[in-house]
């Protein structure tokens, strides 16, 4: 009767003694990247293509974007649409997803930068 009593309790027992518990975690990491050089095109809202080292580089806009200028200032969408032209300097922080840049600040100047094309 011992030997049975003590047969079944380890038999019972077992399955918790070599039970293993994992928990996973995942974390993902954003990168946000800035880059400066010269508007090239300007589509308000959907995209931005920057002339950076000769060559230009196109940014999509992400779900918030922020403009501000060199100082600081919070600009709104409507102040910024005035301010970005073609060949403005600008500055854009940007994070990676997949094969896209997706734009969520854009740096401009102080002042409108006005463009003369001959």
């Amino acid at each position: 009767m011992k030997k049975t009593l003590v047969t079944l309790l380890i038999t019972a027992t077992a399955p918790f003694a070599f039970a293993q518990s994992t928990t996973t975690t995942s974390s993902s990491t954003t990168t946000t990247t800035t880059a400066n050089g010269t508007v090239a095109e300007y589509q308000p809202g959907a995209s931005l293509v920057i002339t950076e080292n000769g060559s230009p580089v196109t940014y999509k806009y992400g779900e918030t974007v922020t403009y501000v200028t060199k100082s600081g200032k919070t600009l709104t969408a409507d102040e910024a649409k005035t301010r970005i032209a073609v060949g403005a300097p600008v500055s854009v922080s940007y994070t990676t997803e997949g094969d896209s840049r997706l734009v969520n600040r854009v740096e401009i100047e102080e002042t409108t930068t006005e463009v003369t094309t001959e």
